[in-house]
């Protein structure tokens, strides 16, 4: 059975869903490897514990998320093989590709096992969970390789249009981290360090099992040894469309780790509560982030086929269903975000912090439907340095001064402070939408003068 959507003929909204739904269940179960981990050690540790996983987690998520947003150069350039029906061409794009972050991966395993106190104290961890903030970040560096190759098999797939086998290798690491989460820290009691063993070790066999399935199916692009090799004109080529992408995902992240930083600052409680109300949002921004990751792998292949309109009316599709999705958890959050918190904590004073940030996400549910359409409407169009420059806009001329301002603001809001982000997010939609027109009126010049 044929694995691959088709992006190129047919009907729109059935593609987009087929390829959604898998890539959403399986940033869902994705994102249950820190929800677990925050799950379990609020069960079974102490705040202190709560506290490093939330910290040291933003700071890993921060690191894949470089390393995914530097893989997209390699979806986008699949994509487009694939969509110019040039199989070897695709082939030597994935065998450059598997070289570049095998080294990138071993950098990264050094610098972040090195540097874990550093990045803690950078972070202004808690006295008390200060020696638990860097083991769990330590023992996640020790898996960058791991995490690294993890994340690049998925994108390859996705760049094929395969957004099935990735699920079921999420399916079978979810299960064994939550395994591993019950045995190290609900059994053996090792807290923070436990759940970051246990992520690492069940993206291991995520990798493994990947590794399995590639062996025994037809893919629609040559691979052999041969191809394998490094090859200076495609590193550049998947730099030059990543780097951007993999820019602004860092500095936006290092913004949150600032906002984060300016949280930690104001108690243990705040900390604690900020850090479930992170892990919750984690999940009511899936939905958005499933329909972004759609978008670039649609509109590469799409451009690779010349078909622009067609990715165009791609776009106004995926917005609309993702609004329908954001206006629910607008609701569950801003609502009801008490009863969210509570499935990551028992404490009420932790649940009750977390509640106030929640609030303000929710808001911003409402936005992300149309921004991360955009974003991955505009990766896939190659439009990467545009992207870089809207999110560093949004993260830096927005979102840390506001929360800057608003943490000094008397008494102190978690709710004011999160609000933030939704005008970070509002900044952005006006860029996109800037850029887009900016494209319409390029392809009506380019269709009037062929």
């Amino acid at each position: 059975m044929e694995k691959q959507v088709d992006f190129i003929e047919g009907r729109i909204v059935p593609a987009l869903l087929r390829f959604a739904g898998p890539v959403l269940f399986a940033m869902f179960l994705q994102s249950m490897y820190g929800a677990v981990d925050l799950m379990i050690v609020g069960k079974f540790a102490e705040a202190a514990d709560v506290s490093a996983v939330s910290t040291g987690s933003q700071i890993m998520m921060t690191v894949t998320g470089l390393i995914i947003s530097l893989s997209v150069g390699m979806t986008i350039l699949i994509g487009e093989r694939i969509g110019q029906r040039k199989p070897e061409a695709g082939g030597r794009i994935v065998g450059t590709g598997i070289l570049l972050f095998l080294v990138i991966g071993v950098i990264m395993t050094v610098l972040t096992a090195v540097f874990a106190p550093g990045l803690a104290s950078i972070m202004h961890a808690p006295v008390e969970a200060f020696e638990q903030t860097v083991s769990y970040i330590r023992i996640c560096g020790l898996g960058s390789l791991v995490i690294i190759g993890y994340n690049l098999i998925g994108s390859i797939f996705r760049g094929i249009g395969d957004s099935r086998t990735p699920l079921v290798t999420v399916m079978i690491a979810c299960v064994t981290n939550i395994a591993g989460d019950l045995l190290l820290v609900a059994g053996f009691g090792l807290g923070a360090a436990g759940a970051a063993a246990a992520t690492v070790f069940a993206q291991m066999i995520s990798v493994l099992v990947s590794l399995l399935l590639i062996r025994r199916r037809e893919l629609p692009f040559t691979m052999s040894r041969d191809l394998i090799r490094w090859d200076g004109g495609i590193v550049k080529r998947i730099l030059v469309l990543g780097t951007p992408i993999a820019l602004q995902d860092l500095l936006v992240g290092i913004s949150f780790l600032v906002v984060l930083a300016i949280v930690n600052s104001l108690g243990l409680i705040t900390s604690a509560g900020v850090g479930v109300a992170e892990r919750v949002c984690g999940f009511i921004m899936l939905v958005p982030s499933a329909f972004s990751q759609s978008m670039s792998a649609f509109a590469a292949q799409n451009r690779g086929a010349g078909r622009n309109d067609r990715a165009v009316r791609g776009l106004w599709y995926a917005i609309g269903i993702s609004t329908l999705f954001g206006v629910l958890m607008f609701y569950a959050a801003f609502f009801h975000g008490d009863l969210l918190a509570s499935i990551f904590a028992k404490d009420p004073e932790v649940i009750a912090a977390a509640f106030q940030y929640l609030k303000a996400y929710g808001i911003d549910c409402l936005l992300t439907s149309f921004l991360f359409c955009l974003i991955g409407f505009l990766s896939g169009c190659s439009r990467t340095r545009f992207v870089m420059l809207q999110g560093i806009a949004g993260a830096f001329g927005v979102r840390v001064p506001l929360s800057l301002l608003f943490s000094r603001v008397q008494p102190v809001s978690l709710f004011r402070i999160g609000l933030a982000t939704p005008c970070s997010s509002a900044v952005q939609i006006l860029l996109c939408l800037v850029c887009l027109l900016h494209i319409r009126r390029q392809l009506a010049a380019q269709a009037s003068n062929p």
